[in-house]
């Protein structure tokens, strides 16, 4: 059974940080890149982060360049969202989500964890 289980989320100062992880199980985790989306409420979902299936390789909307850092642990079928110097603005669900893309498409989604940044 495939799960993708996100924790770390909850409420923030701005200026606060927190770091989301999203644990992996059912399928080969090394085989699939790895990306963290957000929907704010009346909002689009939209593409955070992304990493390749080995690490070696990021890249992150303009809005949190700088700010956020993605990465993985393929031993422990982990990735990891670091989320520094929030805003408001980053309020939001953040899902995780596993996509293979070589020949067939194979995709898998968690099912998100609220992140609230607010004083």
């Amino acid at each position: 059974q495939v799960q993708l289980v996100e924790s770390g989320g909850g409420l923030v100062q701005p200026g606060g940080s927190l770091r989301l992880s999203c644990a992996a199980s059912g399928f080969t985790f090394n085989n699939y890149r790895m990306r963290w989306y957000r929907q704010a409420p009346g909002k689009k979902r939209e593409l955070v982060a992304h990493i390749t299936e080995t690490g070696s390789t990021t890249d992150y909307a303009d809005s949190v360049k700088s700010r956020f850092t993605i990465s993985r642990d393929n031993a422990k079928n982990t990735v990891y969202l670091q989320m520094n110097s929030l805003k408001p603005d980053d309020t939001a669900v953040y899902y995780c989500n596993a996509i293979y893309t070589r020949g067939m498409i194979s995709e898998y989604w968690g099912q998100g964890t609220q992140v609230t940044v607010s004083s």
